[in-house]
């Protein structure tokens, strides 16, 4: 979807963004898994966040999962190669020995991520008790969610680094298109729970509110069509 003009991105457009990537984020207190599983995204530092999870002794083993996704939206980069493999390349260059590393590498979308990775472990023989996922700060909410109609059997912790929102958005990532990813992600929370493809959640008034507040700025491009 895209707007008809660009969105000004005012203090008051801010403090509604920042009330949004509040809710996406669940703060869970991380805990020692089997493997750990990084979903891939445009954004390296999950990689090097799963890196540390690894190098603090979190799990012994990271599956990188991520195909060549979103060519021609927002979350499009220039890579040429699967997310799994751009990501292993960051865990090799951060001392993560090759034999830790897994690649999932054709999973487009959030519930494919958790499948395909669970159908890999699978595949080498290995049925993990417990599961840490790497993702975006304000990827944690819709991954836990998903992860619950997914692999509901096994316990799962999500695991940002820890920022804030301002310092988030850096480089190519600015607060423009963070937000407009943000509001996205925020939809399909509710979309993807009444379809079934995720849990369903409970999304307070004062969410609902930056979020209507920010479509009418003109916050939409990363909007499902035709979704309310």
């Amino acid at each position: 979807m895209s707007g008809s003009h660009k969105p000004l991105v005012l203090p008051e457009t801010i403090a509604l963004a920042e009330r949004i990537w509040e809710f996406h984020q669940l703060r869970h207190q991380p805990h020692e898994a089997d493997v750990i599983i990084a979903l891939g995204t445009n954004d390296l530092r999950v990689a090097e966040h799963a890196a540390s999870l690894y190098h603090q002794g979190m799990a012994p083993l990271i599956v990188c999962s991520g195909g060549v996704a979103h060519q021609n939206d927002l979350l499009a980069t220039a890579w040429t190669r699967p997310e799994a493999e751009v990501y292993a390349g960051i865990l090799q260059e951060r001392g993560v020995p090759p034999d830790a590393i897994l690649l999932e590498p054709s999973a487009t979308n959030t519930s494919e991520n958790i499948r395909f990775s669970r159908e890999l472990l699978l595949d080498h023989g290995i049925r993990p008790k417990s599961i840490l996922i790497a993702v975006k700060p304000f990827m944690q909410r819709r991954a836990a969610a998903t992860y619950a109609v997914e692999w509901p059997e096994v316990p799962m912790t999500v695991s940002s680094w820890q920022t804030t929102f301002a310092e988030y958005c850096a480089g190519d990532l600015t607060v423009e298109k963070i937000i407009h990813i943000m509001m996205g992600d925020l939809q399909r929370i509710w979309v993807y729970g009444r379809k079934g493809y995720s849990a369903p959640q409970r999304i307070p008034a004062a969410v609902r509110e930056a979020y209507n507040e920010l479509k009418v700025r003109g916050f939409n491009r990363h909007l499902l069509e035709g979704e309310e």
